[in-house]
C-alpha cells in the first residue's frame, strides 16, 4: 500500500479514536453522517422513470465536501469506515459517487468494535462496496418518502397543519390505539382468593386455595366464598404431598439494540433515545486515560443479532475461570440464537475488552456511561456462565375436599445469578422463598384463614420498554428507528406521556381512524411486518428493489387519489376554558404541547398569549391553605407546588393528601409501590404512622415537603437559576410551545 491514505468514517469522536491507533501515513476525517439526502423541500423520486431518486448535497456540507476532496486528491488511497450496516454501507456508497470513487474497488473497510486490533485488521482487509445492502437501505428510503411525502400533506389539508403520517410511525400509534381501545372495552370481573396461614411443627407457611375435589377451583363471588368457609370449617389441615425438585434458570443473551433499550429503561429509567445516544458515545470511544487513551468501550450498538465470536467466547470463558471458579464455566460455551433475518456479520452488543471491569472506569466516564456500560458487560459475562439451581419445594394440602398449595425455592447454586438477573415488564406472581419442612400425613394448625376479592384487570398501557418490545416481536421498523420512532409520535401530539405510560391523544385517535378507514395497508401490523421483511431480503438479492416499490406504490396511489376525494375536513375542537385571554379578553383554549397541556389564545397568531394549565389535585396547601396544584419540570417530569407561589414556596415531588394523621394531626402523604401496594404515611420527624390501603385505591406517590426535595426540584427545574424561578421557568417552558 502506498504512503498516503484516507480513511472516512461519521463521526469527530470516531475519528478521533481511530486515528490513534494508526500510523502517520493514515489521516482520518469525519464526513459527520450522510453527505447526500433527498431533497426536504421538495418530493425528490421520480415515479415515472422507475423511482429513480434524486440525490442533492446535504444543506450545510458543502464546505465539508469540499475539505473531503481536498483531502483524497492527496492521497494514494482512500477507504470508506462507516459503520457496519446498511446505513452505514449507503453512506459509504454516497461518499463514493462525491468523491469520484469506484466503488466495484477495494474501498470499504469494515468493523464491529474500535479497538487498536479491530481497526488495524479492517484497513488490512477493504473490501468494495456491497450494492445489495444498498438497495436494501435506499428502498426503504424511498418507500418512507413515497408514503411520508403523500400521506402528510393529506393530513395538513383535512386535519391540520404540521402533522406527519409515517410508514413505521403510523403503526406503532395503531398499536398504542388498539391498546387504549382493548382498556375501553375491558369489563372487570370479580375473582376471590384464600389464603390459609398455617403452623407446622418446624415453622410456619402460607398456602392458596388451589382444588376441589382434585379440580381446578375458581372463586367468582363472595356468596361462594362464604360457602366454602363455612365447609373448611372445623376440618384439620393434612399434608398430602410433598415434591422437591431441582430446577435450572439458565442466562439471557447478549444485547440486541431492542433488549439493550428495555432493560435499559427497566433497570435506569433511560428513554430510548437516551440509551441510543450514550450507546453511541460508549462504542465511538472515551478517553480513559494515560494508560489507555481514548478506545471504544463496547462494539457496534445498532445490531438484532445475539452472536458473539469466538475470540471473545474464549475470553470471557476465561474471565469467568479466574473471577468465579470453574463451577462458573459450562462444559460448553453458550450458543445463542437470533430470531428472524439479521444483517450480515454483526455481533450483539459487549463490552471491547472482558478484563475492563466497569469498577475500573467508574470516576473517569460519566455516571451514565458507567451505568450503561455496567449493564452491558454484566449481562454479556452473565450470558456465558453456568446455569442457575433452584430446589422448589411444592407443598399439597387437604381440607375437607378442597386443596391448597404453598410453593417455594431457594436458591441452591447461584451460577450467572451471581452477576445479572434480567429485569420484568410486570412483577412475577411466582412465590419464593424457603419453607419450613413438613412430613406427609402431618396435620398443620390453622392459624387464619384470609379471603380477599379482587378484579381481573386491564392489559397494561405501553411504556417505552414495552413498546420497543412489540415493535421487535411484529417486525416493524428495526433497531435503529425505535428511538426516533417513539420521539416522533410524542413530537406530534399522537401520543403522550404519563407516568411512564403511552396514552393516546385525540390527535391521535383522529389520525388513526382516518387512515385506518382510507389505507388499511399503511396501519396494518402483519403487511408492515411483511413489507419490512421484503425489504431486507433484497440484501440476500431475493428481490429487486424497483419491483418490491412498484408493487407497493401503484395501488398505493389509487387509495390516495380516492381517498383525496372522500375525506372532508376533519376539525378537532379545542377545549374553550373559563379563563380569559391577558392580552384580548377571548376566552383561552387548552392546547397540548410536548410538556403536557397549557392554555393559549384561539386567535393565534395575531395574539401569542399563553399560561400555565394549573392541574388542581382537591388538596389544601399545607404551608398556607391555598390550592395544591401539577405542575412539570422542563424535562417533564411531575411536581406539584402552590397555587399561590411565589407568596407560598410549598412544593413536592409527590402528591399531598387531604387527610390528616391521627396521630400528629399533620396531613398525610400516599405512597405507592408493586411490592407494598398502596399507604399513607406521615413524614413528620419522629411520628412514624403509616396504613396500608384497600386494593384499587387511587394511586399517587408521595414524600412531604422538606429542603432537600425542595432544592432537587428547583436544581431540576433550572441548574442555574434561583430557587425562586419555579414559576418564570415553568411559564417559559409552555410559551415555548
Amino acid at each position: 500500500m502506498s504512503n498516503k491514505v484516507l480513511v472516512i468514517v461519521e463521526s469527530p469522536a470516531k475519528a478521533k479514536t481511530i486515528s490513534k491507533f494508526l500510523g502517520r501515513r493514515y489521516q482520518v476525517k469525519a464526513s459527520m453522517g450522510h453527505v447526500r439526502d433527498l431533497p426536504k423541500s421538495q418530493f425528490g423520486v421520480d415515479v415515472e422513470n422507475d423511482f429513480e431518486p434524486k440525490y442533492i448535497t446535504i444543506r450545510g456540507k458543502g464546505d465539508l465536501l469540499k475539505e473531503l476532496r481536498s483531502a483524497a486528491k492527496k492521497s494514494d488511497h482512500i477507504l470508506l469506515g462507516t459503520d457496519p450496516d446498511r446505513e452505514g454501507e449507503a453512506i459509504a456508497w454516497h461518499l463514493a459517487q462525491v468523491l469520484g470513487l469506484d466503488d466495484k474497488e477495494p474501498c470499504r473497510i469494515e468493523f464491529n468494535e474500535i479497538t487498536k486490533t479491530a481497526i488495524q485488521n479492517a484497513v488490512k482487509n477493504p473490501r468494495p462496496v456491497e450494492r445489495p445492502r444498498v438497495e436494501a437501505q435506499q428502498a426503504r428510503r424511498i418507500l418512507d418518502r413515497l408514503v411520508g411525502y403523500n400521506l402528510s400533506p393529506l393530513l395538513w389539508r383535512k386535519i391540520k397543519k404540521g402533522l406527519s403520517a409515517g410508514r413505521v410511525q403510523s403503526v406503532a400509534v395503531r398499536l398504542i390505539n388498539d391498546r387504549e381501545e382493548e382498556i375501553n372495552d375491558f369489563k372487570p370481573e370479580e375473582y376471590w382468593t384464600l389464603t390459609a396461614e398455617m403452623k407446622a411443627a418446624k415453622g410456619s407457611l402460607k398456602a392458596r386455595l388451589t382444588r376441589q375435589d382434585d379440580a381446578k377451583i375458581e372463586v367468582n363471588s363472595q356468596a361462594e366464598m362464604n360457602r366454602i368457609l363455612a365447609e373448611l370449617e372445623g376440618h384439620p389441615f393434612v399434608v398430602s404431598e410433598v415434591k422437591t425438585r431441582e430446577k435450572r434458570r439458565n442466562p439471557s443473551a447478549p444485547f440486541t439494540t431492542s433488549s439493550l433499550q428495555q432493560e435499559a429503561y427497566r433497570k435506569l429509567g433511560f428513554t430510548a433515545r437516551k440509551t441510543m445516544m450514550i450507546a453511541q458515545q460508549l462504542y465511538e470511544g472515551l478517553d480513559l486515560g494515560k494508560d489507555e487513551g481514548t478506545v471504544g468501550l463496547v462494539t457496534y450498538i445498532r445490531t438484532d443479532s445475539v452472536r458473539v465470536s469466538e475470540t471473545a467466547i474464549d475470553d470471557v470463558r476465561t474471565h469467568i475461570l479466574g473471577r468465579f471458579g470453574p463451577e462458573y464455566v459450562p462444559a460448553e460455551p453458550r450458543q445463542y440464537e437470533s430470531k428472524g433475518k439479521i444483517q450480515n456479520a454483526h455481533e450483539a452488543i459487549r463490552p471491547t475488552a472482558v478484563s475492563r471491569e466497569p469498577e475500573g472506569i467508574k470516576g473517569i466516564v460519566t455516571n451514565d456511561q458507567f451505568k450503561l456500560y455496567k449493564l452491558i458487560y454484566e449481562r454479556f459475562v452473565a450470558s456465558q456462565m453456568s446455569s442457575a439451581v433452584l430446589d422448589t419445594t411444592t407443598i399439597d394440602i387437604k381440607a375437607a375436599n378442597y386443596g391448597f398449595r404453598a410453593s417455594g425455592s431457594v436458591l441452591k447454586f447461584p451460577g450467572f445469578m451471581k452477576v445479572y438477573i434480567e429485569g420484568k415488564d410486570e412483577e412475577s406472581s411466582d412465590d419464593e422463598g424457603l419453607l419450613p419442612e413438613v412430613a406427609v400425613d402431618e396435620t398443620l394448625g390453622l392459624k387464619k384463614l384470609d379471603p380477599k376479592q379482587h378484579f381481573t384487570q386491564p392489559p397494561p398501557r405501553y411504556t417505552e420498554a414495552t413498546l420497543v418490545k412489540a415493535l421487535e416481536e411484529k417486525g416493524i421498523g428495526r433497531p435503529s428507528t425505535y428511538a426516533p420512532i417513539i420521539e416522533t409520535i410524542v413530537a406530534r401530539g399522537y401520543v403522550a406521556r404519563e407516568e411512564k405510560q403511552f396514552f393516546l391523544t385525540e390527535l391521535g385517535e383522529v389520525v388513526v381512524d382516518l387512515l385506518k378507514e382510507h389505507f388499511p395497508d399503511i396501519i396494518d401490523v402483519e403487511f408492515t411486518a411483511s413489507m419490512e421483511s421484503k425489504l431486507d431480503s433484497i440484501e440476500e438479492e431475493e428481490y429487486e428493489w424497483k419491483k418490491v416499490l412498484r408493487d407497493f406504490y401503484e395501488p398505493f396511489r389509487e387509495t390516495l387519489e380516492e381517498a383525496e376525494e372522500e375525506i372532508g375536513e376533519i376539525e378537532i375542537a379545542d377545549e374553550v376554558s373559563d379563563q380569559l385571554c391577558e392580552v384580548c379578553g377571548t376566552n383561552l383554549v387548552v392546547k397540548q404541547g410536548r410538556f403536557g397541556k397549557f392554555l393559549a389564545c384561539p386567535r393565534f397568531p395575531e395574539c401569542r398569549f399563553t399560561k400555565p394549565l394549573l392541574e388542581e389535585i382537591g388538596v389544601p396547601c399545607p404551608k398556607c391553605g391555598g390550592s395544591v396544584v401539577l405542575r412539570r419540570t422542563k424535562k417533564g417530569r411531575k411536581f406539584f407546588g402552590c397555587a399561590n407561589y411565589p407568596e407560598c414556596d410549598y412544593v413536592s415531588w409527590e402528591r399531598p393528601t387531604d387527610v390528616p394523621c391521627p396521630q400528629c394531626g399533620k396531613l398525610l402523604v400516599q405512597k405507592e409501590s408493586k411490592k407494598m401496594g398502596t399507604r399513607r404515611v406521615c413524614t413528620t420527624e419522629g411520628c412514624g404512622f403509616e396504613e396500608v390501603l384497600p386494593e384499587g385505591s387511587p394511586a399517587g406517590t408521595v414524600s412531604h415537603y422538606n429542603e432537600e426535595n425542595r432544592e432537587e426540584i428547583h436544581r431540576e427545574n433550572h441548574a442555574e437559576a434561583p430557587l425562586e424561578n419555579v414559576k418564570e421557568n415553568h411559564e417559559e417552558q409552555v410559551t415555548a410551545e
